[in-house]
């Protein structure tokens, strides 16, 4: 039977497990969108926690049917970001389950943030897990985060500093903000992707910098005065993700001039926008990560746990 690690990722929109699957480094992955109502700008953590609770189980169960597997060790996202402080209740559904699973199974149980799942996630997925070894940027493009990140190997995984971010709104709430006034269904990145394209032509967007560090808010308010003044949706959809694009842009370029050039990795769900990552990849020949993966997703968890059981 095949050997394999588990993750599991109970972030605030998304549940998800995964295994990876060591003799054949591959992936098998199973996740569900967490219930949000219609015309809602997101979940109260107390309402995301009881969703988690009732999807987990299931989302389990149809990764189990896809092939079968014995686990090695068991690996759970249980906070945000690898920095004091950093906490959300959701992923305590995870980390439950998790770690109920490895005494049942008597294997190792293993923790990462959020943060580094998506990293790691991002390396698979752009098959450049060769990365690990040595330094590189890391941008972490959510609706929860908005930050470019400075990795360096150790012994055990990778160490994260953080060397520019937001300075108010993260830009997948700008995109969910913006989508939402447009009457998509949150989140919002795929569909506002979709009708940005449907515009047809670029839309010049000039980012708001202070340093290293980019703002936002600014642009919610210029797309509500845009379609004040009559722009379409898609015009409006299209000025969003440019200048979201324009940003990590400009925050790509000023990090590099900053703290000198290094392979740049693009993860989170903000990062599977079609238009950014033709620009970025022209511009900084950054890795991506496949949509699948560059969303909220478990893989970089489970890949976490093989990692620091020795095996990888």
């Amino acid at each position: 039977m095949k050997t394999a690690y588990l993750g599991i990722d109970t972030s605030n929109y998304t549940t998800s497990a995964a295994v990876w699957l060591l003799t054949e480094g591959r992936v098998l992955s199973q996740k569900q969108l967490l219930p949000v109502d219609a015309n809602a700008k997101g979940l109260r953590q107390s309402d995301a926690v009881f969703a988690h609770v009732k999807q987990l189980a299931d989302v389990i169960r149809r990764l189990c049917e896809q092939e079968d597997f014995s686990l090695r060790g068991v690996c759970a996202s249980t906070v945000p970001r690898p920095v004091s402080g950093s906490y959300m209740p959701a992923f305590l559904v995870g980390k439950m389950a998790a770690e109920t699973a490895a005494a049942l199974l008597r294997v190792p149980f293993y923790t990462c943030s959020h943060q580094e799942g998506h990293i790691m996630a991002a390396l698979y997925s752009a098959n450049a897990l060769f990365l690990r070894r040595e330094p590189f940027y890391a941008f972490h493009v959510s609706g929860g985060t908005t930050e470019c990140l400075r990795v360096t190997p150790t012994e055990g995984l990778f160490s994260i500093e953080k060397l520019a971010g937001t300075l108010d709104l993260n830009a997948g709430q700008l995109i969910d903000r913006v989508g939402v006034t447009l009457g998509l269904r949150f989140p919002c990145g795929a569909e506002l992707d979709r009708m940005a394209q449907a515009y047809g032509r670029p839309l010049r967007a000039k980012p708001s910098m202070e340093g290293l560090n980019a703002h936002f808010s600014g642009a919610q308010n210029q797309c509500e005065r845009l379609l004040s003044l009559g722009g379409s949706r898609e015009e409006t959809a299209r000025y969003a993700i440019e200048y979201v694009c324009a940003a990590v842009d400009e925050m790509t370029a000023r990090v590099m001039e900053a703290y000198g050039k290094l392979p740049v990795v693009y993860a989170g769900g903000v990062m599977s926008n079609s238009l950014c990552r033709d620009r970025l990849t022209k511009k900084y020949g950054g890795y991506f990560a496949e949509a699948a993966f560059s969303s909220d997703n478990a893989a970089g968890v489970a890949l976490i746990g093989a990692i620091k059981d020795g095996v990888i």
